[in-house]
C-alpha cells in the first residue's frame, strides 16, 4: 500500500469531549415512565436511566479509541470526502481481499471480533484456504469517516467510491459482505455495469415476495411476510424520519447524549435475537460496554444527522435489479426482515450460497453470532470460487 492519498489515522476521543458529555448526562431530563411493563412503547425509564448511570460512572471512555487501535486505521480523500478504514493483511499471501460494510446504527465496531478470526484462519479453526484480507470503511457521515456537504451520496455513489478505494489499495479483485446498510451498498456494487467485486455476501436481503408463489407459500414465505408486515407496522418509524427529515431529527440527538444512546440502543434491543423466556432485554446478547461503545462513535463525532442522511439519499428509491454477479446469504431467524431461497432466486441470478437454518442470531450477526457469521462467509468464499 503505497499510494500517498492514504493517510495513517489514529482515532482518539478528546477530554473536552467527554467532559462535555458528563455534563450532559448529569443534566439530563426524562420524561415519565411508560405505561406498559415491556418495550412496546420504546426503551423503559428504568433502563435508560441505568444505562446513564453506568454510561456515567463506570464506562471507560478510552475503549473506542483503544479497540479501534488493535488495528491499522487509515484515511483517505475520495470524491471529496475522506473515508476512515481498517486494513488488516492476512499474513496469508494468497488471503482473498474482503470489503465489508456496515450499517445504521452500526459501525465498523461491528466487525472488530471478527477480523482476527477471518485474516489468520489457522489461529481459529480453518485453513489458509479461508484467509482473506480484510478492508473495513466507515460509511460516510459515520464514524470518523467525513460528512457529505451535499446531496447526492447514495449507495450508487458509495458504490463507486468503495471501488476506488479497494482499487487504491491494489485490489483490482475483490469479495464484498455486508449487513444492513452494508448489504445494500454491497449488492450496489455488484450492479455496477464495471466492477472488481466478483462475488457478494449479505445478512440482509433485499428481495420482493415472488407474487407467482402466493398461492403456494413455503413456511419460510409465511414468515418473510409476517416480518416484513412487523416491520412496516411497529418497526418502521426510525426510517420514515431519517429518510424525510434527517435534519431536525438531528438537533435533538446531536444535543441529547441520553437521546443518542436511546435512539441506538432501542435498535439493539428490537433487531437482536435477545428474548429469553419471553423477556427482551439486549444484555442477554451484548454487554453495556459493547452497546455504549457503539453510542459513543455517533456521539463523539456528531453523527447522528450525517448518518440519517443516508436515508434520505436512499432509503426510499432501491434498486431491485436483478444481480447476475455470484451472491451469497445467511438469513438469521430474528433478522429483520428476511426471504425463502426461491424468492432470493428470483432476484439473485447466480446465488451459489443461502442458509437460514440457524438457531439463533438477529440483525447484528457479526455481534451476535461472529463464529456462525465467519464460517457461512468461508463457505460463501469456497462456493464462489468453484
Amino acid at each position: 500500500m503505497n499510494n500517498r492519498a492514504i493517510r495513517s489515522f489514529t482515532p482518539q476521543i478528546s477530554e473536552a469531549c467527554i467532559a462535555d458529555l458528563l455534563t450532559r448526562l448529569k443534566a439530563t431530563r426524562f420524561p415519565d415512565a411508560e405505561t406498559v411493563e415491556d418495550w412496546r412503547q420504546g426503551l423503559p425509564l428504568s433502563y435508560q436511566q441505568e444505562l446513564i448511570d453506568y454510561w456515567r460512572t463506570d464506562y471507560d471512555f478510552s475503549r473506542v479509541a483503544t479497540r479501534l487501535s488493535e488495528f491499522d486505521n487509515f484515511l483517505t480523500e475520495i470524491e471529496g470526502i475522506d473515508i476512515h478504514f481498517i486494513h488488516k493483511r492476512s499474513r496469508h499471501t494468497s488471503a482473498t481481499p474482503l470489503l465489508i460494510t456496515h450499517g445504521w446504527p452500526g459501525s465498523v465496531l461491528e466487525y472488530l471480533d471478527v477480523i482476527e478470526a477471518l485474516t489468520n484462519p489457522t489461529a481459529f479453526g480453518g485453513t489458509v484456504d479461508d484467509a482473506f484480507h480484510v478492508v473495513l470503511p466507515a460509511l460516510p457521515g459515520f464514524g470518523f469517516s467525513g460528512k457529505p456537504d451535499r446531496p447526492g451520496t447514495d449507495v450508487a455513489v458509495i458504490a463507486n467510491m468503495w471501488e476506488q478505494l479497494m482499487q487504491r489499495l491494489n485490489y483490482t479483485t475483490f469479495y464484498a459482505h455486508g449487513g444492513d446498510w452494508g448489504s445494500i451498498v454491497t449488492q450496489a456494487v455488484l450492479l455496477q455495469e464495471t466492477t472488481g467485486c466478483l462475488s457478494g455476501h449479505c445478512t440482509l436481503p433485499i428481495v420482493m415476495p415472488d407474487e407467482t408463489t402466493l398461492d403456494n407459500l413455503q413456511a419460510e414465505e409465511i414468515d418473510a411476510l409476517e416480518s416484513f408486515q412487523f416491520y412496516n407496522e411497529w418497526d418502521s418509524g426510525y426510517s420514515k424520519i431519517q429518510s424525510t427529515r434527517p435534519q431536525t431529527l438531528g438537533y435533538s440527538l446531536a444535543d441529547s447524549p441520553a437521546g443518542q444512546m436511546a435512539w441506538i440502543i432501542e435498535k439493539f434491543a428490537f433487531w437482536m435475537d435477545c428474548e429469553t423466556n419471553g423477556v427482551r432485554h439486549p444484555e442477554n446478547v451484548l454487554s453495556k460496554d459493547t452497546m455504549l461503545d457503539n453510542v459513543m462513535l455517533y456521539w463523539a463525532t456528531n453523527s447522528a444527522a450525517s448518518s440519517a442522511r443516508l436515508y434520505w439519499e436512499s432509503f426510499n428509491t432501491p434498486n431491485l435489479s436483478p444481480i447476475e454477479r455470484t451472491m451469497g446469504l445467511s438469513v438469521f431467524p430474528k433478522e429483520i426482515m428476511r426471504t425463502s431461497e426461491r424468492w432470493a432466486r428470483a432476484r439473485f441470478k447466480n446465488l451459489v450460497h443461502f442458509e437460514h437454518r440457524f438457531e439463533k442470531g438477529g440483525h447484528f450477526a457479526a455481534l451476535e453470532a461472529p463464529e456462525t457469521l465467519i464460517n457461512e462467509l468461508r463457505i460463501w468464499r469456497s462456493k464462489s470460487q468453484i
